[in-house]
């Protein structure tokens, strides 16, 4: 008997077309599923669920390649897990320490659930009998470091994202070098995408001085480690647990806005600490070291006293682990919290969702919300993507200005003139979801006014954005902020 060839051919065809056809759903149904029992976002939920089922194939694989949230996953296989404030979870019927109303320490009744908020996030004390004293640019900065590690007796631990290796990375090494010649423990940790800023890394020449240091989840080629995300970007340099330093900013040559002949100078702020919150900052040192090193670090004991009338403090840690989200929460809280005033400079600003409600309903209830933003940016297609998003803002009372050039690398925050944050953190999504970053929260009208001053100075020199520029924008530039603005959770 004689089979037609056709008819077996058409059989064969249909047979693959129903596998194809069961293969899709299959592959359909599991992205769509798995993106609405993941996605947090109901509008991400729906988005992605519908480009799974509208784009046979390539929707699951686009949300394969873009949808799933892999960063809390790596981190965990890498064992990125703080230790730090191991105390979460303590009573929150606590007493919240605070003094009388009129001291000049005390801690305001309307910021009082701000500080619980923290202490249930991290676990960590607030401390008292602190003193911070504001740096400008590294003009101010580097010199007081360098002298710092040049006293140094017992220990010096630094933390940064980038170590240029220029004249003023040399002057650094240098300096690690004497203080490990005297028998100081010097140990230095350097990001492992940030130290690729120098086309020779700097790392060589410390280990060559025979400076102890680690990298922070080095990129490598085998096993392939090449991501962008899951970078320490913090900024740390403790001395004999006397003194210590923290900000944004890293080290390097173009924060010398003083110095003639620097290409892309970059101001920025950076802060110099003394008093019990040197111990947590230890602790922050200290699991980042066990995590970059494979050893346990020997923090040194705490020798700087609690100052007479100094600034209460406490150190907040974000990272995609186990404190995710809590430097936006509590940055929530505390603009929730404003009476009078927030103000807000940054270089990068793509706030989530939540904080943006929350600058809005502050400037419907009457506060003044300020946002200072550079008029020149380093990654200008961050600053298109913010422009996207600023009628939101301006559409509600909020002011935001651009300061002028050089580029402003400073990150700030202040609310009533009594509450501030200071640290590594800037305002978008790679800060807040996908770095290990660093804040110490300080309550002190001392300080948060001396800030306060800072920010109205340079308030006082910048242009102020109007909501009709941003409306009016051509059309081919509103498109760009919008296309960059749809990237954003990637920049």
């Amino acid at each position: 008997m004689s089979i037609d060839t056709g008819i077996v051919a058409a059989l064969l065809q249909a047979h693959g077309q129903r596998i194809v056809l069961g293969l899709w759903l299959l592959v359909a149904i599991g992205a769509a599923g798995h993106a609405l029992l993941n996605r947090r976002d109901p509008r991400a939920a729906w988005g992605w669920i519908a480009v799974c089922w509208l784009f046979p194939f390539a929707g699951p694989a686009l949300y394969f390649l873009f949808g799933i949230d892999r960063i809390r996953t790596r981190a965990r296989r890498m064992g990125i897990e703080s230790r730090v404030g191991e105390r979460v979870g303590a009573d929150p019927d606590a007493p919240m320490r605070r003094r009388d109303d009129d001291g000049r320490h005390a801690i305001p009744r309307w910021l009082e659930e701000v500080a619980r908020t923290a202490d249930r996030l991290t676990g960590l004390p607030l401390l008292d009998g602190n003193r911070l004293r504001l740096l400008h640019n590294g003009d101010e900065a580097y010199p007081r470091m360098l002298e710092a590690i040049a006293r140094a007796r017992h220990s010096i631990a630094l933390a940064t994202y980038i170590f240029d290796n220029d004249a003023l990375g040399r002057r650094f090494v240098d300096a690690l070098a004497a203080a490990q010649a005297r028998g100081v423990d010097v140990r230095v940790l350097i990001d492992g995408f940030g130290q690729h800023y120098s086309l020779v890394p700097i790392t060589r020449r410390l280990r060559r001085a025979g400076i102890r240091t680690a990298v922070f989840n080095r990129l490598r080629l085998l096993p392939p480690s090449l991501h962008l995300n899951l970078r320490n970007h913090r900024k740390l340099l403790l001395i004999d647990g006397e003194t210590g330093f923290t900000g944004g900013m890293n080290i390097g040559r173009r924060h010398l806005l003083r110095e003639p002949g620097v290409r892309r100078p970059a101001a920025d702020l950076h802060f110099e600490l003394q008093g019990p919150v040197l111990g947590q900052l230890a602790e922050v040192f200290a699991e980042d070291w066990r995590l970059s090193a494979n050893e346990a670090w020997p923090a040194p004991m705490l020798r700087a006293r609690p100052v007479e009338g100094g600034a209460a403090c406490r150190v907040i840690t974000d990272g995609p682990n186990e404190d995710y989200d809590h430097l936006a929460m509590v940055l929530q809280a505390a603009i929730s919290a404003a009476h009078h005033e927030v103000m807000v400079m940054t270089p990068y600003f793509l706030p989530p969702t939540a904080m943006v409600a929350e600058l809005q309903a502050a400037a419907l209830r009457g506060v003044r919300v300020d946002v200072i933003l550079p008029a020149q940016n380093n990654l200008p297609f961050v600053q298109w993507a913010s422009r996207h998003m600023l009628e939101d803002l301006l559409n509600y009372g909020v002011h935001v200005f651009e300061q002028p050039p050089p580029f402003n690398h400073s990150k700030l925050f202040a609310v009533d003139g009594v509450y501030a944050q200071i640290g590594s953190a800037n305002l978008d999504p790679r800060s807040l979801k996908l770095n290990f970053e660093l804040a110490v929260e300080v309550y002190d009208r001392a300080f948060a006014q001396s800030l306060a001053a800072h920010f109205t100075a340079v308030r006082a020199r910048s242009r102020e954005i109007t909501l009709d520029e941003i409306q009016n924008r051509p059309l081919p530039v509103r498109l760009r902020d919008a296309l960059c603005w749809l990237f954003s959770p990637y920049l």
